[in-house]
């Protein structure tokens, strides 16, 4: 597995090679078409980052970069941490990519827009010309993108390095929010909500809610960041649902950029949006090529970090943080399910991962196990929870509450429809996620015209 075959290789030089060529071909133009370029960059993070994860596999596991599967009968070592490759391998082309999106203005202003060699009238000598306006808010609003992603992926690294603990780490992605929230400060500074039909009496059609909308959207980082790390456990959960999300996000973009005609305000966000999103739709597809059941690699909180973060800086700087929600509403669920355990009201084992039954070959719900009597109020709601059929709980002939399934939408899923392939289980949940995915964005289009007057179609 340190090595590419032949038809790899071959094929990940043609594509590279189309790639290239592509990118030769959009500068011979007038404005650069920074979307097609965005597309063959795409090809090129999915080329190296393909590549990379075979030929630095043996290098991670030297390192001390290796773990088991846990869910499988043969337990042999592979490489961690391969997230990693994708993050720099996505920032890399993120800035490779910077003078596409401005080469309309970097030839404006270097070639008769700017003040190079122009000859100028006699009247121009006192009142000044119009000269070209570079776009500085919109690569401002670039860079800090960047360098969001950059402190995020350092600090999956260091999780990755150091496992720091859950309480000390759980911050951290609102301080790396910091550029972009600065930058939507500056440049778009919009704090207003649009008020819904039936309140509008009493509040009128726009409520500012000031500083705490930039808290929320700190917020939202912090939830975007670590939500992909909480659902994880399975071969190939983290990278296939964060691929799904990009995916409905960028069908969300696409049916707004068809619908609307260009120029219009929001047209340059939703671009942006996909040039975040199509290079790491490269490198996620790469990566869950390796980490798909049977896994040959394992990604890492690395990547948990970095996907979560590359969705909140695309809605936020995007101007649709509140679309996000709606196709993140699984990892919600899954967050609000999991945080009986996650602030330790019940106890919650290192590894809450479904167990496999080395007989069958199938997983079943893993096991939280309680040696001490839990407190009456707890008991009676796990009971509750056991009777509505969203935990699986044990009980002895005291009454008293021994142990219940893990509070995780994985062993949630198993609960619900018994024991299952791991390939299946994953399977399953991505299909979830997707109709989750289309009808949130059913409802933002479509049912929002029931309290909203209208779309932003």
């Amino acid at each position: 597995m340190t090595t590419l075959s032949n038809t790899e290789a071959y094929s990940l030089l043609s594509l590279s090679l189309a790639c290239v060529g592509v990118l030769a071909n959009t500068l011979q133009g007038d404005g650069g078409a920074p979307l097609t370029a965005s597309i063959a960059f795409s090809g090129l993070a999915f080329s190296f980052c393909y590549a990379l994860i075979r030929w630095l596999g043996n290098a991670f596991i030297k390192r001390g970069f290796k773990g088991r599967d846990l869910c499988k009968l043969k337990q042999t070592e592979i490489p961690e941490t391969m997230g990693a490759v994708c993050a720099m391998v996505y920032l890399f082309i993120l800035i490779a990519f910077i003078p596409w999106p401005f080469y309309k203005d970097i030839v404006a202003a270097t070639s008769g827009g700017g003040n190079r060699d122009v000859m100028k009238e006699l009247d121009q000598l006192e009142t000044g010309r119009l000269l070209h306006r570079f776009p500085h808010n919109k690569l401002a609003s670039y860079l800090s993108a960047i360098l969001s992603l950059q402190s995020i992926a350092l600090l999956g690294i260091g999780d990755d390095l150091f496992d720091i603990r859950w309480r000390h780490k759980v911050l951290i992605p609102a301080v790396a929010a910091i550029p972009i929230l600065i930058v939507y400060f500056v440049d778009f500074g919009v704090t207003q909500m649009v008020v819904p039909t039936p309140l509008r009496p009493y509040l009128g059609e726009l409520f500012d809610l000031g500083w705490l909308y930039y808290a929320y959207m700190a917020l939202l980082s912090i939830f975007s960041s670590n939500s992909i790390n909480i659902l994880a456990g399975i071969n190939g959960i983290e990278v296939a649902q964060s691929l799904v999300i990009a995916l409905l996000i960028v069908l969300n973009d696409v049916l707004y950029l068809s619908f609307t005609p260009y120029p219009h305000p929001a047209t340059d966000s939703h671009l942006f949006s996909l040039y975040l999103l199509l290079p790491f739709i490269g490198v996620s597809v790469a990566l869950l090529m390796h980490n798909w059941y049977p896994a040959k690699v394992f990604v890492g909180d690395t990547y948990c970090y970095f996907a979560g973060m590359v969705f909140a800086v695309d809605g936020i700087l995007g101007h649709f943080s509140k679309t996000l929600i709606l196709l993140l509403l699984p990892q919600a669920f899954n967050f609000v399910y999991s945080a009986p355990q996650l602030f330790h009201i019940v106890p919650c084992p290192r590894h809450r991962l479904p167990h496999f039954n080395p007989r069958t070959g199938l997983l079943e719900c893993s096991r939280a196990e309680f040696k001490k009597p839990l407190a009456k109020p707890i008991a009676e709601g796990l009971k509750l929870l056991h009777r509505l059929r969203m935990l699986d709980v044990e009980i002895d002939e005291k009454g008293q509450v021994v142990s219940s399934s893990n509070f995780t939408i994985i062993n949630l899923w198993l609960v619900w429809f018994g024991p299952m392939r791991e390939d299946r289980l994953a399977v399953g949940l991505l299909a979830f996620q997707t109709a989750i995915g289309l009808l949130g964005l059913f409802i933002r289009h479509r049912m929002a015209m029931l309290v909203f007057t209208q779309d932003n179609w």
